[in-house]
C-alpha cells in the first residue's frame, strides 16, 4: 500500500507564511502526497509549485465555521476552480444540522457540488459536534447531494478523527463513498489504523513525519 497517496498534506494555519506553504509545497513534490490542502488565498501559488507532478491541489470552503451562506460558499468554490483547485472541502452547516434543517444542510452541499463541475467535494461533518445518529444523517445528506468524500473535521474544533468515527461513516455511506480522517494521525499505526477503519485519505500536517515512522506532535 502507498500510504503516501493517502495524504492530504495540510496548512490551514491563518498565520501560516509564504516560506512554510513553499516547504509544504517541497515536501509534497518530494513524498508524492495525494494533495496539499491550504486556505483559498493560497490556491494560485499552490498550483504553480505543484506544476509536473501529479500532486492535487485541495482547498476549503466555509472554513472553519460552515457557517456562512450557501451562495457564498458555491462563489468560494468556482473562484477556488478558477485558480487551479482540484478539490473542495467543505464545511457542512453544523447549526443546520442540529436544529433539524436537513433541507437546508442538503441544499448547501449541493450548492458546492454543483459549483465544482467535475472536482471533488469532501464535506466536512465535524464529528466532534455531533452525536451518532446527527453523524450519520450528516453523511447521508452528503450522499444524496451527490458529494464524493465525508471527511470528519476541520481541525479547528473540540476534536479531530477518532476510530469510532470513520467506521461509523464507512458504514453509512457504503463502499463506494470516500472517507476522509482528518486530525488525529500522529503516526504510521495511526494512519494505517484508519485506512483499515474505512478512511480514503487521511488529512494531516505530520504526513512527512509518518512516512518517515516518526511520532509527531500537534493538533492536525
Amino acid at each position: 500500500m502507498k500510504l503516501n497517496k493517502y495524504i492530504d498534506h495540510t496548512l490551514l494555519k491563518q498565520d501560516a507564511t509564504g516560506k512554510q506553504i513553499d516547504c509544504l509545497l517541497s515536501e509534497a513534490r518530494e513524498y508524492d502526497f495525494a494533495s496539499v490542502c491550504v486556505n483559498p488565498t493560497w490556491v494560485e501559488h499552490a498550483k504553480k509549485g505543484l506544476e509536473g507532478t501529479d500532486v492535487k491541489v485541495c482547498t476549503v470552503v466555509g472554513f472553519p465555521l460552515g457557517a456562512t451562506t450557501s451562495a457564498v460558499k458555491a462563489f468560494e468554490t468556482k473562484e477556488a476552480i478558477q485558480n487551479g483547485a482540484d478539490e473542495i472541502d467543505m464545511v457542512i452547516n453544523v447549526g443546520a444540522l442540529k436544529s433539524g434543517n436537513l433541507d437546508l444542510v442538503e441544499s448547501d452541499i449541493r450548492a458546492v457540488v454543483e459549483s465544482s463541475g467535475d472536482k471533488l467535494v469532501k464535506v466536512i461533518i465535524e464529528a466532534c459536534l455531533l452525536t451518532d445518529q446527527e453523524k450519520v444523517v450528516a453523511c447521508q445528506l452528503a450522499q444524496k447531494a451527490e458529494a464524493d468524500f465525508v471527511k470528519t473535521s476541520t481541525g479547528f474544533s473540540t476534536g479531530g478523527a477518532t476510530i469510532a468515527d470513520v467506521t461509523l461513516m464507512r458504514e453509512t455511506v457504503g463502499p463506494d463513498m470516500g472517507v476522509k480522517a482528518a486530525g488525529g494521525a500522529r503516526s504510521y499505526a495511526d494512519a494505517l489504523a484508519f485506512v483499515e477503519a474505512g478512511a480514503t485519505r487521511i488529512g494531516t500536517s505530520a504526513g512527512v513525519a509518518i512516512l518517515k515512522g516518526e511520532l509527531a506532535y500537534g493538533e492536525y
